[in-house]
């Protein structure tokens, strides 16, 4: 299948042609819950923490924000930690799902009961995680080699709470074990409101290509929303993606740390297809917008005193500096920083120099064409 990857570098209004593509849809209902615009930020382990999640909220154009994905026996072991900075959220959030993973159907279900009670909007089943780790404890896409087991969870799970139960599964286990269609025709005839497929295998890890076929195949199997995910990293491709599956919805991932604009840009790019149907606009950040960007990430990182502030920024600048010029020397000089304070601070120093650079340089032509 066509897909659009051709984003352009640099600052500006960007405009594309938009033959063959339909525009996101403007919402999506799961349950009795309405995401507007029909955009979904995918769980991600290590990135879709709170801070993040309202960072991506407050830039708009996200109809649904996800946890990472949280272990059900970790919900359930009060001493947990880690569990509970998983599900910790503010109000500004909404609407916002809790994804638990997991293998046993009564603890999956009981977990699902606490994390409704926290006044989650959504819960999610993670049947994709590739990891070794979890796989070997038959939690992720390890579940896909036993639908009766996932049967089972669905059942309990949906019978445990009221909130829209929802499921995100990967193809299958490999090209010769695709399970797709048949799990999401009996997540449906399980009660559950949604569907999202990441279309590639566990096999495949995050290599390869997505292969939207699949997610056009959940499509014409059910009947309730189908979220598509996969190699959506642009605007072009969450609309061509519509095009060629039907989906209701497009779910994001690893584009959105190093782009974090990507659910604006597609805001802004079907709302100019709907007006024309030739060509269509969507901005591209500036230096200055990039700074901005990365500076209210940071102070947000150290504001909520997280124990890995210092990480979380290391983690992100090789994302947030990607094509910036001389980011290397910037991301250098944040990985040899000791403390978070000390990071924005060097992002402070790089940019205010790159930014008054940029300034002295326009100043000066001006000054020029005005002495010819």
């Amino acid at each position: 299948m066509r897909k659009s990857w051709d984003n352009s570098g640099g600052a500006g209004t960007v405009v594309r042609q938009v033959e063959g593509l339909r525009p996101v849809p403007a919402s999506v209902t799961i349950g009795n819950i309405n995401i507007a615009p029909a955009t979904v930020l995918a769980p991600m382990a290590g990135v879709t923490d709170t801070v993040f999640r309202r960072f991506i909220r407050n830039l708009g154009g996200c109809g649904l924000i996800m946890t990472e994905f949280t272990s059900a026996d970790g919900v359930l072991r009060k001493k947990d930690e880690k569990a509970k900075r998983y599900l910790h959220f503010y109000e500004d959030e909404h609407p916002i799902s809790a994804q638990l993973f997991g293998s046993n159907p009564q603890v999956m279900a009981e977990a699902a009961r606490m994390v409704e009670g926290l006044g989650f909007d959504l819960v999610d089943l993670n049947l994709g995680c590739p990891a070794k780790k979890v796989v070997k404890c038959n939690g992720g896409s390890g579940l896909l080699r036993d639908l009766p087991a996932i049967g089972r969870i669905f059942e309990a799970v949906r019978a445990a709470v009221k909130v829209p139960f929802t499921v995100k599964f990967r193809a299958g286990w490999n090209d010769d074990e695709i399970v797709c269609v048949e799990l999401a025709r009996m997540a449906e005839s399980c009660g559950l409101a949604a569907v999202a497929l990441h279309a590639r295998t566990r096999e495949q890890g995050y290599s390869g290509n997505a292969r939207w076929e699949w997610i056009a195949a959940v499509k014409d199997a059910v009947k309730i929303p189908v979220i598509g995910n996969g190699d959506i990293r642009s605007p072009e491709d969450a609309c061509a993606m519509v095009a060629q599956t039907g989906c209701d919805a497009v779910m994001i991932g690893r584009t959105a740390p190093s782009n974090p604009w990507i659910f604006r840009q597609i805001q802004q790019y079907c709302a100019g297809m709907e007006a024309s149907a030739s060509s269509n606009i969507y901005d591209e950040p500036s230096e200055a917008d990039r700074y901005q960007m990365i500076r209210t990430y940071f102070q947000m990182l150290i504001e909520e005193e997280l124990p890995d502030a210092v990480g979380k920024m290391k983690q992100f600048a090789s994302w947030f500096t990607h094509g910036v010029p001389g980011g290397a020397a910037l991301r250098k000089a944040i990985y040899e920083s000791k403390s978070a304070v000390e990071i924005l601070g060097r992002v402070e120093e790089f940019f205010e120099a790159r930014l008054c650079s940029a300034a002295s340089t326009s100043s000066g032509q001006a000054l020029m064409r005005e002495t010819v």
